[in-house]
């Protein structure tokens, strides 16, 4: 299956873009994918614990993907 990742802030300037196209077995879970992209950047660059939305939904790593899902990372942010 194939899912569309979006991805914000310091995970873009990782991959060098803001979006990548994952193929992923059946059966994959949120978590999978973050493993997967990690092997596509540099995972030394990418902030370990992301906040993620599926389809515009916040989702946990065990959530399962589906064929076309828009999975995004979203850094943890900071303010004051």
């Amino acid at each position: 299956m194939k899912v569309h990742v979006r991805l914000f802030a310091s995970y873009a300037e990782a991959a060098g873009r803001s979006e990548v196209v994952l193929e992923l077995p059946d059966g994959s879970r949120v978590a999978d994918a973050l493993t997967a992209l990690r092997t596509q950047v540099d995972a030394s660059r990418l902030p370990p614990s992301p906040l993620v939305a599926v389809n515009r939904r916040y989702a946990k790593g065990e959530l399962a993907l589906a064929d076309g899902d828009e999975v995004a990372f979203i850094p943890p942010v900071a303010g004051g």
